[in-house]
């Protein structure tokens, strides 16, 4: 991974495309659109002003072309919107693109990590519009980002993710696109909770298994808890309430505090890696003693969308799973 400190060069063929866009963008018409973006009028190519979650205001193109998605969250959205974009991030724990967005995301050039962007890289792809949030280490480096094209901060750290989603289609000018989106997924969501018959209210804890342990994922109010909320289902007594960080480690002689009704385990990458690490959950000691697995309610998931930073595309994977094992 190269330094973010960059050989100023490097950046200069990709600034001056993006200052020639933006010059062109404004030629004939000075007047823009203010905080959350009227288009530009009569201008040749139209750009939109946008005050990000920074309080940045932000240039940036009305119709988008060469998008770069530097967080999983910016990722996930733009790809529920139908937007590919060029460049963008490995998924967290993985080297390639998250794994549940990998097929959607075939193209994208993978330019960062959750950690930090290669700007060289970066640059290289010239793009006309570049998306973070605070999920992601590339939120230090904005000014950076900046000199390369038009960059827009869509989300605070632990924004609500559907806030995050309609922010991020705005940058896009897919806002009511994304609206629609939110309206179908609530239709799903009401439509599984009069599904679950006997499972109505059941516990269900959710734990990435990793190094031989569990950690507990999905507490708060990201994809996962509200989208468990919004089910009327319960947590187990220690999933409940904000989270610590991302995730918190569990050791194995508490074992028994990540007991529930259903059990959702996934490890940090695919599907595949889950049932792998469900494998190594079966050897340890005490593990059968669980009520989930005595009742054969260990549900393996794709941990890549469990336990991203969360997007539309992964709330509804977490609501996709849930329905296949609580409404059959």
């Amino acid at each position: 991974m190269s330094s973010p400190r960059i050989r100023r060069a490097a950046l200069i063929p990709a600034a001056a495309v993006t200052g020639a866009l933006l010059l062109s963008a404004c030629g004939s018409d000075s007047d823009s659109g203010g905080a959350g973006g009227a288009e530009k009028a009569g201008s040749a190519s139209k750009t939109r002003q946008l005050t990000d979650a920074q309080g940045r205001k932000v240039e940036v193109p009305g119709a988008p072309k060469k998008v770069v998605a530097l967080s999983e969250p910016t990722l996930d959205a733009a790809l529920a919107l139908g937007v590919e974009p060029v460049g963008t991030t490995a998924g967290r724990g993985q080297k390639g693109v998250s794994a549940y967005l990998a097929d959607k995301a075939a193209s994208s050039q993978v330019v960062a990590t959750v950690a930090e962007a290669d700007m060289e890289k970066l640059a290289a792809l010239q793009p006309d519009l570049i998306l973070l949030d605070e999920t992601t280490g590339a939120k230090k480096t904005v000014d950076k980002l900046q000199e390369i094209a038009p960059t827009v901060v869509t989300a605070k750290l632990n924004e609500d993710w559907k806030t995050a989603f309609t922010d991020t289609a705005d940058a896009l000018n897919k806002k009511s696109d994304a609206e629609k989106w939110l309206a179908d997924f609530d239709t799903q969501v009401a439509d599984t909770k009069k599904k679950l018959g006997d499972n109505a209210g059941d516990s269900v804890s959710v734990v990435r298994w990793q190094d031989g342990a569990p950690s507990v994922v999905g507490k708060g109010a990201g994809h996962v808890g509200s989208t468990l909320k919004a089910l009327g289902m319960d947590r187990p007594k220690d999933q409940q309430g904000a989270s610590t960080g991302h995730s918190e480690p569990v050791s194995l002689e508490k074992l028994a505090s990540i007991d529930g009704d259903w059990l959702f385990l996934g490890a940090l990458g695919s599907k595949d890696d889950s049932r792998k690490a469900y494998a190594q959950a079966q050897d340890v000691t005490n593990f059968g003693k669980l009520k989930a697995e005595k009742e054969d309610h260990v549900v393996v998931i794709d941990g890549s969308a469990w336990n991203s930073a969360g997007g539309p595309l992964a709330a509804r994977t977490v609501l996709d799973d849930i329905k296949g094992a609580l409404t059959k």
